[in-house]
């Protein structure tokens, strides 16, 4: 019965997920917890300013504003129904009440949402977070749509 000794597999440092993502709620750099993590409202910066890992690269895409849906329209549909139980409110006062809070919460949530997803995606190391390019695999045509 022979021995096999496997060589080291090079697999990266594990990333916490959990404090890449609270710093990205914060705003801070998912790395490092010390440079800013936007330059405007929801444009990241190219790089940290304090450990220079590179921001540009990420797509946060459509994942924070579905987030932000769902989040308020929990908030609202729940304060709507409660109010509509429990209080004998004015229809005047319902539509001064419920868009105001929803557009306000949007605004609040949109920043903190979008680094909460950067930080993940630094976490996991994707979009180009991992040291490769972040460019899609391209998967051969199938012989059936090739053209000669």
């Amino acid at each position: 019965m022979a021995i096999q000794i496997h060589a080291p597999v090079n697999r990266p440092v594990e990333r916490d997920w959990r404090s890449a993502i609270g710093r990205g709620l914060r705003g801070c750099c998912p790395r490092c917890g010390q440079g800013r993590l936007f330059r405007g409202f929801l444009k990241p910066v190219e790089s940290c300013a304090a450990c220079g890992e590179p921001m540009h690269h990420q797509r946060a895409d459509d994942l924070p504003p579905y987030v932000v849906i769902t989040i308020v329209g929990h908030i609202v549909v729940g304060g709507l129904l409660l109010a509509e139980k429990y209080a004998n409110w004015s229809m005047g006062l319902h539509m001064a009440i419920w868009p105001a809070l929803t557009v306000l919460l949007s605004l609040a949530l949109m920043q903190p949402v979008k680094g909460g997803v950067i930080g993940l995606q630094w976490a996991v190391r994707m979009h180009g977070f991992g040291g490769e390019p972040a460019s899609p695999e391209r998967q051969p045509l199938p012989p059936s749509v090739q053209q000669s």
